[in-house]
């Protein structure tokens, strides 16, 4: 006969007793101290003389302290103490129920949620996933405990209270708004740290750091708080982005690639958004992080840019059917170099911080050069060079290397994919990558532009790209490597002489330093410039 005692006689014991008899057992009979029922057959402290007859026992006292207490006695006297469970109740699988814990009617615990021993969850009372409930606790009447809660030993939860999580510490998460948003992408109750991630420019980026399965912290997840004062309208970069990434997903697919390694993979909030906006009004999104991956903040050998160029020449190609009049404009006229030169020629005018007095020559630089501003904005607007979708930002330092191989893996830096010309693509590598010297060089004596290196880039990118682009379009690359220095030059100044609104500087000069950079190169590629259109003919 399948029997059950009760530590318990009061209205809690007679629940219990009636459950038990719903789930099978044929004999239930109480220990209780002040009852004088029939079925009551001693005192409490009369379980150790039952315990020949009767092998299975629960408490079953409201009070959580008693409940607790004499559940441990019955577990020390080596009685069988199960769960109960209702059978009207809704227990996940995954539920880790410990012994004397109960689960009333209509009472739903979700998945990965433990109740721990003696703990007793209500009628009518709901306990979300990922949540445990501490020994000896009472969630009540209809309460309502939400994921990722921790219920303290001994505590009640009132009837039709609503617990809601506590937030843990994440180490590095230093403000409130990068704490909004790791939980608003679901890594709150997981994450073990966060820090800085990268080198870029503009945008704020974090790598989220999780347990793997070995319990070793690695970095899964990158967060970035999006700049407004440059992406004006997050809503649709992130429509442009995850559009264009799903797209190559796909193809890589039909290739037979790895879709974790050779393309970006974005995720959405909890909440199902392609980014999260803190109280600030400031944008989060979240990628997944692409292991055992690299990224060069400068060419380092020849055949890192080689490898560059065929990962953006693979970019466009794959690109190549993907309608460009899709994608948003997410930053008007970002290529266009006349525009380009009428917003330096109002900053000169303006010349808001009184910083012209600083840099006459840089200025005459580029107002010496306004008609080559308008070469391929011309050939735009004649239909001679057809628009393409294009990543707008094509520097060596926005691939991934993969660190055992050294070739490029996937593109980065998504923000600027918008339609646009090939050459502009073409020629920001150049000007990035075809430099003896870093971006930012004070000693102008180091910087040159390397003609071997834009021949090695020459060619790895036609290997991709040239079946796809029109003969125009090759002719146009070497205009593009002229004026997409020009154009980044002219916008340093700018910077420079608004005070330093768009690009993160790090002392007073840096943009003018970084300006004169990009026109020593611009002159050098102008002394060069018939050698250049003699390298793309090679390898046409």
């Amino acid at each position: 006969m399948k029997s059950l005692l009760i530590l318990g006689a009061g209205g809690f014991g007679r629940m219990i007793k009636e459950t038990a008899l719903a789930l099978g057992y044929e004999e239930v009979l109480f220990l209780d101290d002040t009852a004088k029922d029939d079925d009551v057959i001693g005192r409490c402290c009369d379980y150790h003389l039952y315990h020949r007859d009767y092998s299975v026992a629960v408490a079953a006292f409201g009070n959580n302290k008693t409940r607790l207490f004499w559940t441990q006695k019955l577990l020390e006297e080596e009685y069988e103490v199960p769960a109960i469970v209702h059978p009207s109740a809704i227990v996940s699988p995954s539920v880790r129920l410990e012994p004397g814990c109960f689960v009333m009617q209509r009472a739903v615990v979700n998945m990965n949620t433990t109740i721990k021993m003696a703990a007793l969850i209500n009628s009518g009372a709901v306990v979300d996933h990922d949540s445990i409930v501490e020994e000896g606790a009472h969630v009540g009447l209809g309460s309502v405990v939400k994921a990722h809660c921790v219920i303290e030993p001994g505590r009640k939860v009132e009837a039709g209270e609503v617990i809601f999580s506590t937030r843990r510490t994440i180490e590095g998460a230093d403000s409130r708004s990068l704490e909004d948003a790791i939980y608003a992408f679901g890594f709150g109750d997981c994450c073990s740290y966060v820090k800085p991630f990268g080198e870029g420019h503009i945008n704020e980026t974090y790598a989220v750091y999780l347990p793997d399965e070995n319990g070793n912290d690695v970095p899964l997840f990158v967060l970035q708080r999006i700049n407004i004062n440059v992406f004006k309208n997050p809503d649709q970069v992130m429509e442009n982005i995850f559009g264009v990434t799903e797209y190559l997903r796909n193809i890589i697919r039909q290739d037979g690639g790895d879709l974790d390694r050779e393309s970006l993979s974005y995720i959405k909030t909890k909440s199902g958004d392609t980014y999260f906006e803190d109280e600030k009004g400031q944008p989060w999104r979240c990628l997944h992080y692409v292991p055992n991956s690299v990224c060069y903040q400068q060419v380092e050998r020849p055949e890192q840019f080689y490898q560059s160029a065929l990962s953006f020449g693979h970019f466009l190609k794959q690109l190549g059917d993907y309608p460009a009049d899709s994608l948003y404009e997410t930053i008007p006229q970002f290529h266009d170099t006349a525009k380009r030169f009428r917003d330096f020629e109002d900053a000169q005018r303006k010349d808001v911080k009184n910083r012209a007095r600083l840099c006459h020559p840089e200025i005459e630089f580029v107002l010496s050069r306004k008609s080559d501003c308008n070469v391929l904005m011309e050939q735009l607007e004649k239909g001679v060079l057809p628009l393409r979708v294009t990543h707008n930002d094509t520097k060596l330092n926005n691939i991934l290397f993969d660190k055992d191989t050294d070739q490029g893996l996937c593109i980065i830096d998504l923000d600027t994919i918008m339609p646009g010309l090939a050459c502009n693509d073409f020629g920001d590598s150049i000007r990035f990558g075809a430099s003896t010297a870093e971006e930012d060089e004070k000693d102008l004596d180091k910087v040159h532009f390397d003609i071997n290196l834009y021949e090695i880039y020459v060619k790895g990118y036609l290997e991709m790209a040239k079946d796809v682009l029109t003969p125009a379009e090759i002719e146009s690359l070497p205009w593009g490597a002229r004026l997409m220095t020009l154009e980044c030059g002219m916008r340093f100044l700018a910077d420079f002489l608004q005070g330093d609104v768009y690009f993160k500087a790090s002392y007073p000069e840096h943009n003018l330093v970084r300006a004169r950079t990009q026109f020593r190169l611009v002159k050098e590629m102008e002394e060069q410039f018939e050698k250049m259109h003699e390298i793309l003919k090679k390898y046409c």
